[in-house]
């Protein structure tokens, strides 16, 4: 099977890296040095077209391009696809509908994880597209059919925002480390192993339980989380997840 990748910024090389195992792949972009790049990163070759005047008639189209240039991508393609499945954030089907012509539309949330086969990636959209669409993700990495595209956007927040929120964690533990007298390759090395093996208690356990398995009577762990919550990072995670999910409604 076919995938035509429409872009050729960091979300389209991430799923291009984990979806070519699997498909066969081809890269539409306005820029055709970027997207050059972005072939260059594979492990095969990649057939690259300009955005112009492109026919996506029969074809599985993933659009990955920012919100913005819907129109101007949408102008520069003619006929209809067979699928489309965008992962363009606040952008409901029905615009997309009224700007390209496709036979099913689905939208999708996916995350740069995508490039090691670890994305998180949400769906919403016509069930003619859903076994489709969820196979093409589970592909690479973990797919949730969602119910609504209240729900994507909101599973936009918390999945595709997530790494980022991650990364800022990781980087001030590093950075605890070293105020502390750790070398910053020894603090940088404890966190990603620290963040490699979270994953699996995650997956077996409740947080909660977790963090009172860790936690002693007026052990390191009790004074540690009693900082976190006096600095109030549990009502900021959470405002996060509102203000980015807020983001999500400016359409």
């Amino acid at each position: 099977m076919k995938l035509t990748i429409i872009g050729s910024g960091s979300m389209a090389t991430a799923l291009s890296i984990g979806l070519q195992k699997h498909y066969e792949l081809e890269v539409v972009a306005k820029d055709i040095s970027k997207a050059k790049l972005l072939a260059s990163k594979l492990n095969k070759p990649l057939d690259i077209y300009p955005l112009n005047n492109y026919d996506i008639t029969g074809k599985t189209i993933l659009l990955c391009v920012k919100p913005y240039a819907l129109d101007e991508v949408a102008a520069n393609l003619k006929g209809e696809a067979t699928s489309l499945i965008s992962i363009l954030a606040s952008t409901p089907i029905k615009t997309l509908f009224d700007a390209i012509n496709a036979k099913h539309i689905v939208r999708a949330m996916p995350n740069v994880s995508a490039a090691f086969g670890a994305s998180t990636t949400t769906l919403v959209g016509s069930h003619d597209l859903k076994n489709e669409a969820l196979k093409i993700f589970e592909s690479i990495g973990d797919a949730f059919w969602l119910k609504s595209e209240k729900e994507l956007d909101i599973a936009t927040a918390i999945a595709g925002s997530g790494p980022a929120y991650l990364a800022l964690i990781a980087e001030a533990m590093m950075d605890g480390g070293v105020k502390q007298g750790l070398q910053r390759d020894d603090s940088m090395k404890l966190v990603r192993s620290l963040f490699k093996g979270f994953a699996p208690l995650l997956a077996n356990s409740h947080p909660a339980l977790i963090k009172d398995s860790v936690m002693s009577p007026a052990g390191t762990t009790a004074a540690g989380y009693a900082a976190l919550e006096e600095c109030g990072v549990r009502d900021a995670f959470i405002k996060a997840i509102e203000c980015a999910y807020k983001v999500t409604q400016k359409k």
